[in-house]
């Protein structure tokens, strides 16, 4: 579930993105301050929560976090206005430390690599990277599906080229850190980098 909020560009309103819309597309059924947004096959893809400001106050701008209480308020907000459906707390972050366990050629690619990634307690992704400094015993930067990039990108479980990935390697510019440099290819953070420990995109 991801959290957006730009009221310079958006206005004073709350995008809460809980699944992929697969492209299809969407109606919009607005009851007051809240809007629930499905696709043409039933699915809620998303919730619209406007005037916000005039409920709660939220930190930042671009993909943001929202504490139990707050997750709270919002589901009050969703039945007041007649929904039924309730959002439920998701504290996992979402750009992690990573290690490279196993890193593959791809059989349908001569620049694309299939990495086994570690991202926490022995738990992994499989991802597709076509960084040309991808390799085995790497700590990378992850973007986990459900991650928001800097650029406002969503990053949802896809295939490349027939194969399943279910995450993103970062580049330090995709992630925007000061000074990224510019030439091709992902993070490479130091040995000292923690596996699963949270990373603080644009720091």
């Amino acid at each position: 579930m991801i959290f957006a909020y730009n009221p310079k560009y958006v206005s004073d309103t709350l995008l809460v993105i809980t699944e992929n819309d697969n492209g299809l597309e969407q109606t919009v059924e607005r009851k007051g301050n809240v809007a629930r947004i499905q696709t043409e096959d039933g699915r809620v893809v998303g919730w619209n929560f406007f005037a916000i400001s005039d409920v709660m106050t939220i930190e930042g701008t671009g993909q943001v976090t929202l504490s139990d209480e707050q997750v709270a308020q919002l589901n009050e907000l969703m039945r007041d206005a007649g929904f039924t459906e309730e959002l439920t707390p998701d504290h996992e972050p979402k750009f992690v430390v990573g290690f490279v366990k196993t890193c593959e050629p791809h059989e349908d690619s001569d620049h694309l690599s299939v990495t086994e990634i570690e991202v926490d307690n022995g738990a992994t992704l499989q991802i597709v990277c076509g960084a040309p400094n991808i390799r085995k015993g790497l700590k990378v930067v992850v973007a986990k599906p459900g991650a928001m990039m800097p650029d406002g990108m969503m990053i949802w479980p896809g295939e490349l080229r027939g194969v399943a990935s279910y995450g993103m390697i970062c580049s330090a510019k995709e992630l925007q850190l000061p000074n990224a440099p510019m030439k091709r290819g992902i993070l490479e953070l130091g040995s000292d980098a923690v596996i699963g420990e949270a990373f603080q995109v644009g720091k």
